[in-house]
This record gives C-alpha cells, structure tokens and sequence, in this order.
C-alpha cells in the first residue's frame, strides 16, 4: 500500500493511528506498532500506552484477567474438596471474594483521579486498546500521548489541566467499596459456615443438653441435684426460666469452648488444608480483610451457640416446668420481664468469653496447616487452664486465666447484679481477644501461603 493509498484509508476510517509503511514493504502499520514487523509494541515490550493502562489501573483491588483464571481455579480445586453441600458454598464464597474485590474497585474508580494509578491524555479518553475512539481522535500531530502516573499530578501540568485536589473523594470510594466488599465476603463466609453438617451438629448437640438437664430434673424431682450449682438446679423444679442459667453454667466449662474452638482452629487452618486459601487471596480480598472475615463469623457462632442454648433451655423449662417471678441467687424474687432480661445480659457476657477463646483458636489456626492440630490445641489450652485454676497453690494465676471468669455471668443472677465481677471478666476477655487478634494478624500477613 502505498503512502498516498494509507493516507486515503486513514480519512475512510477515521483511524489516523495507520502510519505509512515501512521502506521495501507493502503492508501499513498502525501508530505505536512495530514498522518492520507489525507487531504491537505492547506484545513485545508492554510499553504501549493500552498495556500501561492495564497495569496501571489495577490498583489491588480488582483482579486481573490472569488472577480471574486462578479464581476459578481455585474454586474447582476447592469443590473437589468437600462434600457436594459445601462445594457449592465454596463456590458462592471465591465468587463473593471476587465480586467484593471488584465492587471495591468500581468504587475506587467512581471516586474519581485520585482513587488510584491513572492513564492521562489531554483532550482524549483512552479505551482498553491504548487509542483514542475514532470519534475523537487527533492528527498525528497533536495526538497526545498516555502517560502511566501515580498521583496524576505531574500529567495534569504537563498537559496545562488545573490540579483538582480528589483526595477525600477518593478516600470515601475506597472506604465505601471496602464496606461493601467486606458485607459480600462475610455473608458468603456465614453461610459457608452455617451449611456445614459438622457445625450443624455441634448447635444440635449444645441444643439437645438443657432439654436432657430438664427431663433429669423433672424425673428426679426437687432437690435432687448434687454438685456442680444445687443452688440453680433445686429452683428449675419452681421456675422454668432457671434452666436457662442451669444450662449455662453446665456448658460453658468445656462443651461450648470446644464447639468454638472447632470453628476457630478451622477458620484459617481448614482453608490452608484443603488448598483454597490461595485462591481466596488471588480475588484478591486482602489478608487482614480476609482475617477480619474470618473472626468476626467465628464470634457470630459463638453467639449462634449461646442463643442455642438459651433458646432450648427456655422453650424446655416452660414447657415442662411453672413460669412466673423468679428467685435469685441472693434470695430477692424478681418479675418474670426482669429474668428475661437478666437472661440476655448472660447470653452477651458468655458470647464476647466464648469470642475470647475464638481469638486463641484463631492465632493458633495461622501456625499450622493442620485444622485437626489447631482445634485440638485449642481446646487442650482451655483443659489445662481450667486444672491450672483448680490447683489452690496456682491460685495466683486464676486472674489471668480466661476459663475463671466464665462463669461470672452468675452476677446476673444478683441483686444488684454484680457488676464489678462481670466488667472485670469482660476486660479480661477483651485483653485476649487483642493479644491473640494481634498475633493472628501478624503470623497471616507475613506468612507464606502455598496451599
């Protein structure tokens, strides 16, 4: 073709990117290509502005075409590894990831020029190609050239544009677009968790022993109870509402510190196991995202767990025994509302000590790979501490030992409730919640992931 022919189909076209060819050859060029071979400079070296601009537009949060094929990857390899109930839950959860991570992007973008790395050009929108559209396109001569920058200010002045300082706007679309990613990967975290038949099990199990609790003591009659609490199981025979505490103070020793610990030593540990951690954080969701995720599902079991049981000591001693004004602890008759009330503040107290535990089991689910290992850890932990605390010359320990404050919920059942005993457990549980949190959090954003 020669210069004049590429001229004329340049006007026809309206791409003025056709350039003439090259000495001895017969074949037209575009602009930006390669004039002795024809091929795209960004298939060669990737400097052609579209290539930049695919580097530079993915600021983190939104997956590349490569980490999509990986995702996918991940959620077969993944799907192979559970139960056919799971593997669709799995499936819905790399899907969430990527949706979050692509909603946080949009949201970056949407901003506006200050949300990430950026492709500048004076006067003309860049498509994915690295061209201008024909209907805007210029004459070779005043056809400006993409630059790759990273805060846009250097290209704005060269290119005579006013710098627009988009910094709070943004902010706010990065905050906003993470809510939103967080909200998607949680949701699709719970109900992965949720639709587990072992967890299933373990709610079941916690369900099944106040109504055990209530038939033994409707069988065995008042008085009957020896050990443990005589004072809480004498009065469920008077007042149905008391098994609730009964329950309580029956399963918050070990049977509800090993069903969180069975959520918590998997969170991290299970995902690493089955080979599908590395294909969450291609999406890519984050670490600490990815973290934050994980623990706060392993406190909503915990609550899940709590409410169980009171759930199921309530509907049992009302259905079996008288309901009315209740007794407590300290010998003052309470109304029937107020025990119902007292009965939340236990569940509250008792969740944020089983999201205590959750925290340890949490930390030690980042040092191994092993989900059996980390769950049977976990729950060592809480036997030892509670023999620690039952050794009268250890007793200078038992302030900083997490099982000897579980039981404090029985403050609730005092009046006045007892809340200097109660606020002294929540600190307690608080201050492991942060150490454990922490080393959580360090162990998994400096590790290397390889399953």
């Amino acid at each position: 073709m020669s210069r004049a022919e590429t001229a004329h189909a340049a006007t026809v076209t309206g791409d003025p990117a056709l350039v003439a060819p090259a000495s001895g050859t017969g074949t037209a060029v575009r602009r930006g290509d390669d004039p002795a071979t024809g091929v795209p400079q960004d298939a060669r070296t990737g400097s052609d502005p579209g290539t930049r601009a695919g580097v530079g537009t993915h600021n983190g949060a939104e997956p590349s075409a490569q980490a999509e094929d990986r995702i996918e990857a991940g959620t077969r390899a993944g799907a192979g590894t559970h139960s056919e109930a799971e593997s669709k839950s799995w499936e819905d959860h790399a899907e969430a990831a990527r949706a979050g991570a692509e909603a946080e992007g949009e949201a970056s973008t949407s901003a506006g020029p200050g949300a990430g790395p950026e492709i500048k050009a004076a006067s003309a929108d860049v498509t994915p190609g690295g061209r201008a559209p024909a209907s805007r396109a210029h004459s070779p001569a005043e056809e400006p050239v993409a630059e790759v920058i990273g805060d846009g200010d250097a290209a704005r002045r060269s290119a005579g544009q006013t710098t627009v300082d988009a910094a709070p706007a943004a902010t706010a679309g990065r905050a906003a677009g993470g809510v939103r990613a967080f909200a998607r990967l949680f949701g699709s975290e719970l109900r992965l968790l949720f639709r587990r038949p072992r967890n299933l099990a373990a709610l079941g199990a916690l369900a099944a022993v106040p109504v055990l609790l209530g038939v033994a003591v409707r069988v065995a009659g008042p008085g009957d109870g020896e050990g443990g609490a005589p004072a809480i199981v004498t009065q469920i025979a008077g007042n149905g509402l008391v098994l609730t505490f009964a329950a309580m103070f029956f399963l918050v020793p070990l049977l509800l510190p090993v069903a969180v610990a069975v959520v918590a030593g998997d969170s991290i540990a299970g995902e690493a196991n089955s080979g599908t951690l590395r294909y969450l954080l291609t999406a890519p969701a984050g670490r600490t995202r990815l973290l934050a995720v994980k623990y706060s599902s392993v406190v909503v079991f915990s609550l899940a767990a709590s409410l169980t049981v009171a759930a199921s000591a309530l509907v049992t001693g009302l259905l079996m025994f008288p309901s009315g004004p209740m007794m407590l602890l300290s010998g003052v008759t309470v109304p029937f509302a107020d025990g119902l009330l007292r009965v939340l503040i236990v569940i509250g107290y008792v969740t944020v000590g089983m999201a205590a535990i959750g925290a340890v089991g949490l930390a030690i689910s980042t040092l191994t790979e092993a989900p059996i290992g980390a769950i049977a850890a976990t729950a060592a932990l809480v036997i030892v501490a509670q023999v620690l605390q039952a050794i009268p010359q250890l007793a200078a320990l038992e302030p900083y030992l997490v099982t000897s404050h579980w039981n404090a919920f029985d403050g609730a059942l005092r009046e006045p409730i007892a809340v200097g005993e109660m606020q002294t457990g929540l600190l307690v549980f608080a201050a492991y919640i942060l150490v454990f949190g922490s080393i959580a959090w360090a162990r998994f954003t400096s590790r290397d992931v390889t399953s």
